[in-house]
């Protein structure tokens, strides 16, 4: 049997570092998204780059976004071919070549191709990550593990805050450069990281890398190649895997083409995940809380900068409780109560801030009370909107189109936050609090949607999901899963209603997998 090549053992030890690895590369996303938020105010920046109008200061900071996309849109045709661990390579690539052209900028032009160049290789990134990481652990652990990278997400963005702040008091080019450059730090850590850790498993099948596969199956189980779990597993990839060699690679022209496992239903709701954590206004708070604190608010520069690393220290804590407890929460609760939260939170602080023109004290009393809801916000988005729809995404797609779908569905991230961080400068100066009502507008959309269109697929394996799309209505498909078999009617625990669904699973492939329209 060939050997697949890693440095970190068999078992947990192995398993522990493929989790790190994909820890680590979205602290790297966190931190590009978060250091750019108390670098636009600095004085030093504004002087280099000409005092940049909103509009103008809007498209530098979002152009990064899309790089993002793009990068997104290239791992729709090269990553598959490359395969997870180096497309992960190539994503550093990028990410640390347009760390030094940000570092040494001194051009309006010349800081934007950089960001962009940046973001190619964050969107590579994240369309690749969180597809590693779910096909290298088992059920019933891959919503927390795929939801505690979002987590490492905030964790990059209060170390970019916090960074930000404490060079605020250096002065200038230092000042901003270096915390630019620190980036490459973590780009680097990656790089060496993932030198020792073995392929995906599925991609090597999906390859004809069968004896590899295997390999390392039993590596990252610790079993034997004869372990009843490890032939399971085997079993279920190579059935998935038919609907792809019998019907050729998935193309452009198949996105919306009805098959028996409904691709393109799934690709859409990959998309549509991704689309409303965008929507539901995050990035206006994470890339400008602290012009929002000073604009909207009326705070001053230091106090803004402060409570803004505070505010975003809710999204990373708020982000612990999927990360422990997904698998338990499920997908659907938590993505419908948090919009709810969210809108209910955007409402208040469009109610607060539109006193702003009254009676002195009374403007001061409701704008200062509006952090409070800035603060709420971050801490239901943590909990919520920003983990699930990394989970849900690479999830929810038949085996034959994750790399490419996880791509489709991840460049709406990067698609819609650039709308976003674009636009928000000029809505925030010119229509104040009447922008957080379309905010609260679309997360209240956002609930219904997700009742009547999102199936629940927690603890499920990502070959079983394929059994609901079988069945006229996923949705009702999958909430019956959460009842127990006997018929007593009464809802049990996801994890009971799991068990019973999984002793009554044919394990053969989906019946009619192979009979594609």
């Amino acid at each position: 049997m060939k050997s697949q090549f890693n440095l970190f053992g068999r078992g947990l030890s192995l398993q522990v570092a493929i989790t790190i690895s994909c820890q680590l590369a979205f602290v790297l996303f966190g931190y590009d998204q978060g250091v750019f938020s108390g670098i636009v105010g600095n004085e030093h920046f504004l002087d280099t780059f000409g005092h940049p109008n909103p509009g103008l200061e809007g498209i530098i900071v979002s152009i990064y976004n899309l790089g993002c996309f793009s990068g997104c849109i290239l791992a729709f045709f090269v990553c598959e071919t490359l395969g997870r661990r180096r497309s992960m390579w190539l994503a550093m690539a990028f990410i640390i070549v347009g760390a030094v052209l940000q570092t040494t900028a001194f051009s309006v032009p010349h800081m934007m191709v950089a960001r962009f160049i940046t973001g190619i290789g964050t969107g590579i990134e994240t369309s690749t990550v969180p597809t590693y990481q779910s096909e290298l652990c088992e059920a019933d652990k891959r919503g927390r593990l795929v939801s505690s990278e979002p987590l490492f997400v905030g964790v990059g963005i209060e170390i970019a805050y916090w960074f930000d702040y404490g060079m605020n008091f250096k002065g200038g080019a230092i000042a901003w450069r270096l915390p630019i450059a620190f980036q490459m730090v973590f780009a680097v850590a990656v790089v060496i990281l993932v030198f020792g850790l073995p392929e995906s498993p599925r991609y090597l099948y999906a390859h004809g890398r069968n004896e590899e596969a295997l390999k390392v199956l039993c590596d990252v189980y610790d079993r034997s190649p004869d372990d009843e779990k490890i032939q399971k597993e085997q079993a279920d990839i190579l059935g998935a895997l038919q609907l792809e060699q019998e019907h050729g690679e998935y193309k452009w022209s198949q996105l919306l083409k009805r098959d028996d496992v409904r691709t393109g239903q799934r690709v859409l709701l990959a998309y549509g995940a991704m689309f409303m954590q965008q929507v539901s206004g995050i990035n206006l708070v994470v890339y400008y809380v602290t012009t929002v604190l000073q604009l909207n608010v009326g705070l001053d520069r230091n106090l803004s900068l402060i409570l803004g690393g505070a505010i975003n220290a809710m999204f990373l804590i708020g982000s612990f409780l999927p990360a422990l407890y997904l698998d338990q929460m499920g997908r659907r609760r938590p993505m419908m109560w948090g919009s709810f939260g969210c809108a209910v939170s955007m409402l208040l602080i469009a109610v607060l801030l539109s006193f702003a023109d009254a009676e002195a004290s009374l403007a001061h009393a409701t704008s200062t009370a509006s952090v409070a809801f800035f603060f709420s916000y971050m801490l239901i988005f943590g909990a919520t909107g920003n983990c699930v729809p990394w989970a849900y995404v690479p999830e929810i797609l038949p085996l034959h189109v994750r790399a490419k779908g996880t791509a489709i569905g991840i460049s709406a991230n990067w698609l819609w936050n650039f709308f976003v961080v674009m636009i928000t400068p000029t809505i925030i100066n010119n229509i104040k609090w009447k922008a957080y009502l379309i905010f609260m507008a679309t997360n209240f959309i956002f609930v219904p949607t997700v009742y009547f269109f999102y199936p629940e697929t927690t603890n499920l394996s990502l070959e079983e999901i394929d059994y609901l799309f079988l069945e006229a209505d996923a949705v009702k498909a999958s909430l019956r899963r959460l009842k127990p078999i006997d018929g007593s009617g009464n809802p049990t625990d996801l994890e009971t209603g799991e068990k019973a669904h999984r002793e009554h699973v044919d394990p053969s492939p989906p019946p009619g997998a192979n009979d594609l329209e």
